[in-house]
């Protein structure tokens, strides 16, 4: 599976942003997708997730700012991010599939894309 992010970019505290992913080679509708964030020195940390039946989670940081979707059709992801904060500035990665049942944890997840950075300047 080959996962491909696009639409980061840079933007002013307040602004929005939408992240888009899409999926080639061997998919399921049947697996997890999210996003995930890695920000210099940090961890990298769910932001949002959706599985099969379109059952969402977000992080408690982006909850009410941030919105994850899929269309099983086109196999592509996109994640909505308005009212973008400083502390939002990372890379952005697509994720597919885990280990454990839900892409909540990194260290589970089968696949992954290249990235995408997205940088909110006060």
């Amino acid at each position: 599976v080959h996962l491909e992010e696009s639409g980061g970019g840079s933007v002013q505290s307040g602004g929005s942003l939408r992240l888009s992913c899409t999926a080639s080679g061997y998919t399921r509708s049947t697996y997890c997708m999210a996003w995930f964030r890695q920000a210099p020195g940090k961890e990298r940390e769910a932001v949002a997730a959706i599985d099969s039946d379109g059952d969402t989670t977000y992080a408690d940081s982006v909850k009410g700012r941030f919105t994850i979707s899929r269309d099983n059709g086109k196999n592509t992801l996109s994640l909505e991010m308005n009212n973008l904060k400083p502390e939002d500035t990372a890379m952005y990665f697509c994720a597919a599939e885990s280990l454990f049942g839900g892409c909540t944890k990194a260290a589970g997840i089968q696949y992954w894309g290249q990235g995408t950075q997205v940088t909110v300047s006060s």
